[in-house]
């Protein structure tokens, strides 16, 4: 063999000792035997300057090799970290998402007792007070409650805020001889509150509550103000029920007529109600009208107004009955001056109050 092409051999394999050698390469160098040969020749015949050239060419392709299997590691590893960015953010949303659902669920677990009530009105909670399961209609001899609906109209309106009573000034007034205020025209979501809404914007002066009461009754002796009456008020009142599956329609033929009622098939929804103002004068009795929950005063109050009061007390005992019927007639016989002035927040209550009271 030729010493100088031994030579550059293990030259080029030190230079590159992950180099491939090709097969042609090979048997060629290995068909090198004598100095004097054909091929030993050729590497002798090779200029100084050509194998420089080819040793750089090598070396750029190593280290093209080398840059590319670099960057395929950064790629890669960038590849990696993104990956896990996104478990790791998916971990998070998912621990968020679980904390949330831990923490709505104690919330649901907390108010379990009214998550699951239907909302209603306080006209709509009156009229179911008292209606008649079976029978579906009111007593006939009942002629408070029509008027008693119209004051939940405007203690609904107050409670949502949009009318309220005028303003005390340096000369106070009475409940009865305040106005009654425009505060807020915005649709309040229930036909019965729209269409008082509207009377109340048209009217000029204001009018006082026992007076929009009356007007919204009828029972007024004006003719130019009957318009302001609100009509089959009961019927529509029962149809917000019927929606809302807590009763259901049927005709009942009456000798000469038939009649549409009502009869109560949501009786679970009833029964909660009752069970709640039985607790408000019984168990959960505070003594204090200015401690107790808003609309529970206002349906007492309205029940009271309505002549359906009774029907809540009914089903209790005679010793549970007499405590709730004396609690209650505390609570109502107080003087609704006094009490709407310790308490702004509950002045149409009383107002109300006070003109079924001089009613």
């Amino acid at each position: 063999m030729c010493v100088e092409g031994v030579q550059y051999f293990f030259f080029r394999f030190l230079l590159s000792p992950s180099l491939c050698f090709s097969s042609s390469f090979v048997s060629s160098f290995l068909s090198v035997e004598e100095p004097g040969s054909k091929v030993c020749s050729a590497w002798q015949a090779s200029d100084f300057l050509s194998r420089e050239q080819q040793i750089k060419d090598w070396s750029r392709r190593k280290e093209e090799v080398r840059n590319y299997r670099c960057s395929g590691e950064i790629m890669t590893t960038l590849i990696h970290r993104g990956r896990r960015a996104d478990v790791g953010g998916n971990a998070e949303k998912r621990a968020e998402g679980e904390e949330d659902s831990v923490l709505d669920k104690g919330v649901g677990d907390e108010d379990s007792g009214d998550s699951k009530d239907i909302r209603l009105t306080l006209m709509e909670e009156v009229l179911l007070l008292g209606l008649k399961d079976k029978e579906g209609y009111t007593s006939f001899w009942n002629d408070c409650i029509s008027s008693g609906l119209r004051g939940g109209i405007l203690i609904e309106l107050a409670m949502r805020g949009r009318i309220q009573l005028e303003p005390q000034t340096m000369r106070k007034k009475r409940l009865l001889d305040r106005k009654v205020l425009l505060k807020s025209d915005a649709p309040a979501g229930d036909v019965l509150l729209d269409e008082t809404l509207r009377h109340l914007k048209a009217t000029e002066p204001p009018e006082t509550v026992q007076t929009w009461i009356e007007l919204l009754t009828g029972e007024t002796w004006n003719p130019f103000k009957l318009q302001y009456q609100l009509r089959n008020v009961r019927e529509r009142i029962a149809k917000n029920l019927v929606e809302k599956g807590i009763l259901t329609t049927e005709k009942q033929n009456f000798l000469l007529f038939d009649m549409t009622t009502h009869p109560v098939t949501n009786t679970t929804e009833k029964q909660r109600l009752v069970k709640k103002l039985q607790e408000s004068v019984l168990d959960r009795w505070v003594n204090d009208p200015h401690r107790m929950d808003r609309r529970t005063l206002a349906l007492l109050v309205l029940a009271h107004a309505s002549d359906v009061l009774e029907n809540i007390f009914a089903s209790l005992d005679d010793e549970k009955y007499d405590v709730a019927i004396n609690r209650s007639k505390d609570l109502l016989d107080r003087d609704p001056e006094v009490e709407a002035a310790k308490a702004s927040g509950a002045e149409m209550i009383w107002a109300v109050l006070a003109a079924f009271n001089k009613s």
